[in-house]
């Protein structure tokens, strides 16, 4: 039967073993944290001419300044026909305004208003008083700030389709002995599915026969393979929501090189990864109170100026003036009006920051969350691959009975060359380094021992290599108390251990950790000193190995033992808490905590695909010392976006007025937007120059 769910090796490194690592269920929060990927309009083109491709909408954007800028030049300097030019400015109108109607016709076809409106329709007043380069010029800032806005929409949105991809398409259903190729759509609860070595698994459920090591990084972000026994009673099993982790499985985990049987616990629309699906995708359609103002502001604001120009068309029957008059004031309130300078007030400093931070290796989705991020008060990490390496590495060596270090190693590294298990890879890898140019006689005839470890034979005695139970299980030659008092130590300090005994006499310890970053205490001292008063590690590995990382590198609170859908849970206590919290993760499994925080963010180089399409910001240079400067410039970028609201609507509120009692016109309208334009492009610019927080204070 044709296998096609093999895959490649895990993004994310495993680790562990021989030793268990045991999940304990966490309480589900009901409150829910809504959160919106992308500031400004949501307006999908999937219907709309796309002659460019996906970008049509900001290469129209830029065509549209470009033929202002010809006509702007040509006009200026040399001698040619107006025809020419205003074909120019209608071309310019055109590619401007192409996307701007669209969207306008949309939201007036579902009975709202949006600013989209007002814009198209001062463009339009702007041309009947012959204004064609200020329209043109109102089209070109506003399609570009909508055009960037809806690029990053679309990136994050790919992150739904990566989540599915993870889970099998198909299973081999078990039927009477026969195995079939199955979708995986049609298995149901007590079905048994056969799992090949080094294959996805394809459903939720319990291991009914075989044993393996099996990756569960992308599911539950452990950093360590988790090896998997038969259940006693799958029956009885299936009834319990508290499974031993020993005996559960989950969709799209990676089976390690034994066989297993499962039988299915539940059907595949109710699986892990469909839940993380739907976690994602219900928290990425949900609008941000930001956005939910804006909108609420575009519905009162746009009709208003509207309703206003209308009367002043009319003014002629009240005072003593013409039509012309009348109507030629009306059109110099629309000009006042419409927020050009409001458009592009923060698009500019948005631009200017993600710029920077693009500079520094910070990649940030948006405006949003550049806003966001500097009002954080709790960021939450995942622990492996985030505040840690990501990959096991030998740690301790203790040796015991009269055996040197040396001795030891070479017994443990002869036999863990014969196992491709990883954390038997980071062994062989890290004890070759510590033993230099000393020679390893290889072992021989490798085989696993009660599910628990491996046996090799090397210089003629039998060499063991396994966790505790495994030797009360082995023999009568029990480990010792001091042994014993010594593991339980290690296993504190968040060490996985391995004990190596030699025939009958026990030589050692070995023991291997993911170990924290080099930079992590440094960048979670900075974030201290950036006012943030709580950072929360969260992570799938148990409560000891998460309160030694803890201890080790500074956090403030250490949440073990979490799946996915209890870290999103733990997101939304802290949402509730502190307000405003980071998600900081890798893997797919951080994606729906990311989803569902004020801010998500990956660590990039090493970050799965689905962790980086969710996010908010990317640390694509791999590094959390990038995290205070991007903190710091968040807060410069808010200081200066407020400065350039404050500087657009005042102009507006301004302008207003003076244009309804004729102390101003056109002319004077137009040059004032223009100036105010000019101030807050120039006022976001700065950004560029922003040098971090050794140059601005974060507090």
């Amino acid at each position: 039967m044709k296998e096609n769910n093999t895959v490649a090796p895990a993004r994310k490194p495993v680790s562990a073993h021989h030793p268990d690592h045991q999940h304990k269920p966490g309480e589900k929060q009901d409150h829910k944290h809504s959160h919106d990927h992308g500031q400004g309009c949501d307006h999908g083109h999937a219907h709309t001419m796309m002659i460019f491709g996906k970008n049509t909408e900001l290469y129209f954007s830029l065509l549209c300044g470009i033929l202002l800028g010809i006509a702007w030049l040509l006009g200026n300097t040399i001698v040619i026909s107006q025809t020419a030019t205003l074909s120019l400015l209608l071309g310019a109108y055109f590619f401007g305004g192409f996307f701007t109607t669209k969207e306008a016709v949309q939201t007036i076809a579902k009975g709202g208003f949006e600013i989209d409106f007002l814009m198209l329709v001062a463009a339009v007043g702007a041309a009947i008083l012959g204004k064609w380069e200020e329209g043109a010029l109102l089209l070109f800032l506003f399609s570009l700030g909508h055009s960037l806005e809806h690029y990053a929409m679309d990136k994050a949105r790919k992150s739904i389709s990566a989540l599915a991809s993870l889970a099998p398409k198909t299973a081999l259903l078990k039927t009477n002995g026969a195995t079939t190729e199955v979708d995986t759509s049609v298995l149901k609860a007590g079905d048994i599915i056969v799992v090949r070595p080094n294959t996805k698994i394809s459903a939720d459920g319990i291991v009914v026969a075989g044993a393996s090591s099996v990756n569960q990084a992308p599911i539950t972000g452990e950093s360590v393979p988790v090896d998997k026994i038969p259940v006693d009673n799958p029956a009885a099993a299936l009834l319990h929501d508290n499974i031993d982790a020993r005996y559960k499985v989950y969709s799209g985990s990676i089976n390690g090189n034994g066989s297993l049987e499962v039988m299915v616990s539940q059907p595949a629309s109710d699986s892990t990864i469909s839940r993380l699906v739907k976690m994602v995708n219900e928290a990425q359609s949900q609008k941000s109170p930001t956005q939910q103002f804006t909108d609420k502001f575009q519905r009162i604001f746009v009709p208003s100026v509207l309703t206003l120009v209308v009367l002043l068309c009319f003014a002629f029957l009240v005072i003593d003036e013409s039509f012309g008059a009348s109507f030629y004031r009306a059109m110099s309130v629309l000009v006042a009006a419409s927020p050009c300078a409001l458009a592009i007030s923060t698009p500019s400093a948005v631009l200017s920051g993600v710029a920077r931070a693009a500079r520094m290796g910070v990649l940030i989705k948006g405006g949003r969350p550049l806003e966001d991020l500097g009002t954080l008060t709790a960021v939450a990490f995942d622990k492996t691959g985030t505040l840690t390496e990501g990959k096991p590495k030998l740690t301790q060596v203790i040796p015991m009975n009269g055996l040197s270090e040396n001795e030891l190693l070479q017994a443990a590294v002869a036999v863990e060359a014969l196992s491709d298990h990883p954390l038997a890879k980071a062994i062989v890898r890290d004890g070759k380094t510590r033993l230099g140019n000393l020679p390893v006689p290889e072992a021989q005839q490798l085989e696993a021992v009660l599910g628990k470890g491996i046996k090799a034979t090397w210089q003629q005695q039998p060499v063991y290599i396994g966790n505790l139970a495994l030797f009360d299980a082995l023999d009568t030659h029990l480990p010792s108390q001091e042994l014993r008092t010594r593991v339980q130590e290690l296993e504190r300090a968040g060490n996985t251990t391995m004990i190596v005994r030699k025939g009958d006499v026990y030589a050692g310890i070995i023991a291997v950790m993911d170990t924290p970053r080099p930079e992590a205490a440094e960048a979670l001292k900075a974030l201290k000193n950036a006012g943030i008063r709580r950072m929360i590690m969260l992570t799938g590995d148990n409560q000891q190995v998460a309160d030694a990382v803890a201890r080790e590198i500074g956090i403030t609170d250490a949440w073990g033992s979490l799946l996915p859908e209890q870290k999103v849970a733990a997101i939304q206590k802290l949402a509730k808490d502190e307000n405003k919290v980071a998600m900081v993760g890798d893997g797919v499994n951080d994606a729906p905590a990311m989803a569902n925080s004020t801010v998500g963010i990956a660590m990039g180089a090493a970050g799965s695909d689905v962790a980086l399409e969710t996010a908010d910001i990317a640390l694509m240079g791999d590094k959390l010392s990038l995290l205070p400067f991007a903190i710091g410039l968040s807060r410069t970028a808010s200081r200066i976006i407020k400065q350039n609201l404050w500087i657009s609507l005042g102009m507006v509120a301004v302008l207003i007025p003076l244009t309804i009692t004729g102390i101003a016109s056109i002319g004077p309208a137009v040059m004032a937007h223009e100036g105010s334009t000019l101030i807050v492009v120039f006022n976001g610019l700065r950004l560029l120059a922003y040098k971090g927080p050794r140059a601005e204070a974060l507090g």
